[in-house]
């Protein structure tokens, strides 16, 4: 049968727009891999600063432990013996035992200061310590809204037996926690050293507040890319 002008004018029209879309495909398709590379170099850059903002920020709370220690070691470490076995099923409720009572400012809910610590299960093991060595680490660091700072920048919150534990502490005192397991870490336990429904105690001394390090963010968009890169 015999196609009309309109028709050929048509499928002309068609068969260009199908090559061109082929074309565009093709040439798409080698693009690709440039933009992937461009990308991935670009990712590249993003990960070798923020690595290196942070181990800028490492060296910086490392000489800040370290000028701390100097002050402070001797004073705490001298409790570093106490950790030993009670029965946890005398511990009832929260109690408070001041070993040295300190001559700063008193410890409030709206208080800015730093801790020590080491802390211990009624089997007697010691299962954390800013006691290393003959050192001591970077202490935790509460701002007056009761955020905590972690060694390392990470910031958080404290169990409860140890909020309401520190208040009326004053700067500079020691003061031993004992902590039933409702204000630990309840029935949820915290590795192998603490199971669920476990009593705590802890020896705590109150430091003033260091000067804040601000931890380096690591960029959205790297956090995006490995985002995704973990959901793959």
């Amino acid at each position: 049968m015999a196609t009309k002008q309109s028709q050929r004018v048509g499928i002309w029209i068609i068969a260009i727009v199908l090559t061109i879309g082929t074309i565009a495909g093709f040439i798409a398709m080698m693009i690709a891999p440039s933009n992937q590379k461009v990308d991935e170099n670009h990712i590249k850059t993003l990960t070798a600063q923020y690595q290196k903002d942070y181990t800028d920020y490492q060296a910086k709370e490392q000489a800040q432990a370290d000028q701390l220690s100097k002050v402070y070691f001797e004073q705490f470490d001298q409790y570093a013996s106490t950790p030993a076995v009670f029965v946890s099923g005398d511990v009832k409720e929260l109690a408070k035992k001041d070993l040295k009572v300190g001559d700063g400012a008193e410890a409030t809910k709206d208080s800015k200061y730093a801790v020590y610590y080491l802390g211990w299960n009624p089997a007697g093991k010691t299962f954390d310590s800013s006691i290393s060595g003959s050192a001591l680490k970077s202490p935790l660091v509460r701002d007056s809204e009761g955020v905590w700072t972690f060694p390392g920048g990470k910031q958080g919150g404290v169990i409860e037996g140890w909020e309401k534990g520190v208040l009326g502490m004053k700067v500079g005192g020691v003061r031993e926690l004992t902590i039933p397991a409702n204000l630990a870490y309840k029935d949820q336990g915290q590795g192998e050293d603490i199971p669920a429904n476990t009593p705590l105690k802890f020896i705590i001394m109150i430091i003033p507040a260091p000067v804040k390090l601000s931890a380096p963010q690591a960029p959205a968009e790297l956090q995006q890319y490995y985002n995704q890169q973990q959901a793959q």
